[in-house]
């Protein structure tokens, strides 16, 4: 899969874009197949490391996102693979 990735603080423009391994849920989790993410006047402050919380590098930015879920861990029953 593809994953915005912030692997030095900076501007959006030092965003990456790279391929990495599809995760999988852990107990309680979904994985949600992202369509949509939203970066946000927080995010943006993250990236930059001048929000109160500090990131450890490398993340992915962003929080406010929407898509489909791909697959559900052990422990989920209220959610299911397909759902928005």
């Amino acid at each position: 899969m593809r994953a915005i990735i912030c692997r030095s603080f900076g501007p959006p423009e030092s965003l990456v874009l790279e391929e990495v391994d599809d995760p999988s849920p852990g107990e309680g989790e979904v994985v949600v197949d992202i369509e949509a993410c939203a970066i946000t006047f927080p995010v943006m402050l993250m990236i930059e490391d001048k929000y109160q919380v500090k990131a450890k590098l490398p993340f992915c930015p962003g929080g406010d996102v929407g898509g489909v879920i791909s697959a559900v861990g052990l422990g989920v029953t209220d959610l299911h693979v397909g759902e928005r």
